[in-house]
Parts: C-alpha cells; structure tokens; sequence
C-alpha cells in the first residue's frame, strides 16, 4: 500500500501593498495606530483602515525656518510636516522620510522666511479615524497650522494642478518716500563733507549709525532733489554747530500717506477710530472684507498700542504718488523674460519666462503704527526671488534711485541687470487657485479651495503672520536698513540707462562687477508659457 502524501504547505501569507500602489483604496496597509495586537480577540482588533488621495490646506508664518522645501540640515516647513503626519498616524513607519513614496506634492515653494497664509500640500494618508486634522495640529508648531483636507482624483498634484498663484507684499508706505531713511551716499554728497554725523534714531537702537543727516517721514521731494537737499526739520545744533539727531520715524499720518484710506481701490473705506490693545504683540480690531471672488482679504487691520486719529482729502502730491507706483508695477503684467529677477536662471532658459495676470498696490492695513501698502502680484509661478526682486526694483525706481525707463531694457536677454532684493519678512503666500481642476471634476470631487477655511486662515494670518511682520520691522528695521543699501555704489546698473545713451554702439551687458553667476534651473508647469514641469520657486 502506498504510503500517504504528506498534507500540502499552508499557501505564503500575502505581502501587504506599499504605498507605491496605484489604487490607493484597496491600500489597507495599518499604520503603527491601526495594526492589530497579535494573538487578540478578533472583536477587539482595531479597524484596518484605508489610505486616502487629498490635499491639506494649511498656513504658516515663516520665521525661524529656512523656506517651505526640506533640506537635509536645515529646519523647514515641509520637514517639521512630513514629521508630524507621522506622528498623527497618516503616514506608517515604512515611509516615514520618503515622501515620494506616498506622492508628495506642494503648491508652492516659499524661500527663507517667506510665510503662508494658504498653502496646499497633496498625498496619499490615512486620514482615518475622524479627528485627522486635530491630530496633525497637535504634532505641529503653533505657527504651522492645518486647517482642513479635500479628498481628490488619484491624479491629482498641487503643484502641477494649480492654476494660479497669489502672494502679498506687505510694504513700509515710508520705502516710497525718498527722504525717509535715505542712502548714505544720498546722504553724504548732500552734505558735502563726511565729517557730519547724525543717528537714524531707529537704525541706530541697532547699533546702526548713518553718515549725514536721515530725511524726516513723510516729506515727499521736489523734483529732481531726491529728497535730501535740504536740512530735516526738527534737526537741532549745538553750540558748536555740529548736527544733533534726527529721527527716521517709521509711522506716518494718512496725511503723508500716498495710500490713505478711501483712496485706493473702490471697496477702500476710511479708516476709523478705534480703540486697539496696550499690548503690541497682540492683535486688535481685526476688519475683514471679501474681494468678491470667494477669497476673503484683509481690509484694515490695527495692531498697536496708540490710537491713530485720520485726515481726511487726498492732496494732489499723494495722488500722484499712489499713480506713478501702481504705473511701475504694471510693468509687470504679462509675459516677460524675469532672468533679472532671479538668482538661478539664465536669459537663455525657457524657465526665465514667466506670466504675471496682475500687480497692483490697493490698500494700506496699519500694523502696530506702522502703515503698509498691500502690494497684490497674482501669476503661474514665479522663481526663487523673483517676487521680492519686482518689489525691489520698483522701489528703487520710486526713491528716485533708478531711473523708471530701466524696465525698458530690463527683461531683456542681453542685458543683465544687478536687481535689489527686498526683505522676505513682508512676502506671504495669500492663496492657491486650483480653477481648472475644481471645474473639470465638480460634480464627483469637492474643490480644493481656501473658501470653508477662510475666517480661520484670516485669524491665523492676524494673529502669526502680520504680528510678526509688524514686530521685525519695529525690531529690526528690515526695510528701513535695506533702503540705506540702494545706492549707485551698490547697484550700479541703476546708471544703466546712462551709460547705454554715452556708448549706443557698444555691445549690452552688465556694468555690474561681481554680480551673482546664474545657472540653469528648473520651472513649474503653466498653461500660457510651456515650461518643463518642475521649479525653484516662491
């Protein structure tokens, strides 16, 4: 009799889907919160849960990280993200610090220091039991906060799905008054000698101290003096005829201010008395309003500790101002080659095309006493600096520093120009518009949108981002310290203009010595202009 065969081996337990798998609903792979305990009771196992496309709205104020992108070594948005989406349970243990395997994508990428009030990241998470997003922000800094998640097409990427992006320049309304905080050489060839001294009150609590006489605010120049011709009212001299201090005063009334309210913009009112906190830390009296498209802005908002009184009418000078700085940021608008307005890019790189849909200045929103004017610049994409270089160069236009026919040769791709990079602390990412998406899938998917999340995104903004703007300007002096920086020793392609009209037959190129090398980089994906599809952006 034949011997019996031996009974067949049990089949090899199935390998569970990694998050590579192209249909992430049948991904039941536990996260560490969802495995079931080995040699449990059936019934008390906890659910295997699914992993889900979707994309997280979130803001972020910016300071004390080197930009949005992870960079081994480097303290960023993104690393302190990935982290905490592992601590939350979204993300399980095999791939934690790979977040290609779990299809990681940005809206967009903000340099150093540079904040968000409406940022988009996209992934596939578990995002299972209810409560996701308190357990993210619960793993996550107060000034990283998430606000909510759509769930979207297994297709989808926030970088390459979004349309448009807008970001806002928060501007000292001071920068575009040439007598304030004026450039030393300004200063000293006005003097006619360099053994003058007088403090910057505000520069000098910082150790700071500016050769000549610095122009009061709100002094607006005759032309073609540049603001500095004449001695500052206030100024005093001792006895020995020596100057004494004069202050650099960062506030302004509304009126010296080009931008006073009820003047820029139809949906501008004027700005009312209203009580604000003692604290300047705080925020007080935050007034929202709405842009009409669904987007919520920032209408008039007060920070401070004293109460600011208003005069009404505009003078002819303040109109003229508020004209001849929107005139310079149209410019802009369109499809331009932006090499000069960027530190990786070369004239010879499609990258270097960029399509700006608009910039304008509208309104002014007064942060712990000082006025800024809200600078709105919406477009596809934009390179590293980019944005910070357009606000650069147009202030340097409006201090008289560079003459307005330079963006003449500006976007040239013969000509390379030495353009001033503003401060990042005032540059904040406002909004993502996913368009063309949320029209293309609106009857199956929810669009991805800023609009149920808008008053928490306006209270995160009042309460991280323009207190903070506000603070580095009273602490630091951000801008008022650049504006001393603008001057022809420091940049002379502003005489670019000037030396092109004595040499008209000489071949175009840059008079600046040591300026920045560029090297080729790569850019986001655009409809009007065909790039290639990734990017070193803002």
């Amino acid at each position: 009799m034949a011997a019996a065969s031996p009974p067949p081996s049990p089949p090899h337990a199935k390998r569970p889907k990694m998050s590579s798998s192209s249909d992430p609903e049948a991904d039941a792979e536990p996260t560490s919160a969802s495995a079931a305990v080995e040699g449990a009771d059936p019934a008390q196992r906890r659910p295997r849960y699914k992993r889900r496309k979707v994309a997280i709205l979130l803001g972020y104020c910016g300071a004390g990280y080197q930009g949005m992108q992870k960079n081994p070594g480097a303290r960023t948005i993104e690393g302190d993200l990935e982290e905490a989406l592992y601590q939350a349970g979204a993300v399980p243990e095999a791939d934690r610090s790979a977040p290609r395997r779990y299809d990681w994508a940005r809206a967009a990428r903000t340099d150093k220091g540079v904040s968000a009030a409406a940022q988009v990241v996209s992934g596939r998470f578990y995002v299972d039991p209810p409560g996701f997003i308190d357990r993210l922000n619960a793993q996550l800094a107060p000034q990283i906060r998430a606000y909510g998640y759509v769930r979207v097409t297994n297709s989808f990427n926030a970088k390459k799905f979004c349309d448009r992006r807008r970001y806002l320049y928060l501007l000292p309304v001071f920068a575009l008054d040439p007598s304030a905080h004026p450039d030393r050489e300004a200063v000293m060839a006005s003097m006619g000698s360099g053994s003058e001294l007088t403090k910057c009150l505000e520069c000098s609590e910082r150790g700071r101290k500016i050769p000549g006489v610095m122009g009061r605010e709100g002094k607006l120049p005759s032309p073609g003096q540049n603001g500095v011709d004449a001695p500052v009212e206030g100024s005093s001299h001792d006895e020995s005829g020596t100057l004494g201090d004069a202050k650099c005063d960062h506030t302004s009334s509304d009126g010296n201010n080009p931008f006073a309210h009820g003047e820029v913009g139809s949906n501008s009112k004027e700005k009312p008395d209203l009580p604000v906190s003692g604290d300047r830390t705080e925020v007080a009296n935050a007034k929202m309003g709405s842009n009409g498209d669904g987007a919520v802005v920032s209408s008039d908002i007060y920070i401070g500790n004293e109460e600011k009184k208003l005069e009404p009418a505009a003078t002819e000078n303040k109109a003229q101002v508020k004209e001849r700085f929107n005139r310079i940021l149209k410019y802009y608008i369109g499809t331009h080659n932006f090499h000069n307005f960027t530190t990786r890019t070369k004239a010879e790189d499609p990258a270097a095309k960029r399509f700006i849909i608009s910039f304008a200045a509208d309104r002014v929103v007064s942060l712990d006493g000082i006025d800024f004017v809200r600078c709105e610049v919406v477009g596809q994409s934009f390179m590293l600096h980019q944005i910070r270089k357009m606000i650069g160069l147009a202030v340097a236009v409006m201090r008289n520093c560079a003459p307005e026919s330079i963006y003449d040769v500006a976007f040239r791709k013969d000509v390379n120009l030495n353009v001033p990079t503003a401060p990042e602390v005032g540059l904040y990412l406002d909004e993502c518009m996913f368009t063309s998406y949320n029209k293309k899938w609106k009857d199956s998917h929810e669009a991805v949108s800023m609009e149920p999340y808008s008053e928490e995104a306006e209270e995160f903004k009042v309460k991280y981002i323009f207190t903070h703007i506000a603070a580095m300007e009273h602490k630091e002096g951000a801008v008022a310290l650049w504006l001393h920086s603008l001057n022809h020793r420091n940049y002379p392609d502003f005489r670019y203009m000037e030396t092109a009209e004595h040499n008209p037959g000489a071949e175009v190129e840059s008079i600046a010595a040591g300026a920045e090398p560029k090297v080729g980089a790569e850019v986001e994906n655009t409809e009007e202009v065909q790039m290639p599809s990734d990017n070193l952006s803002e």
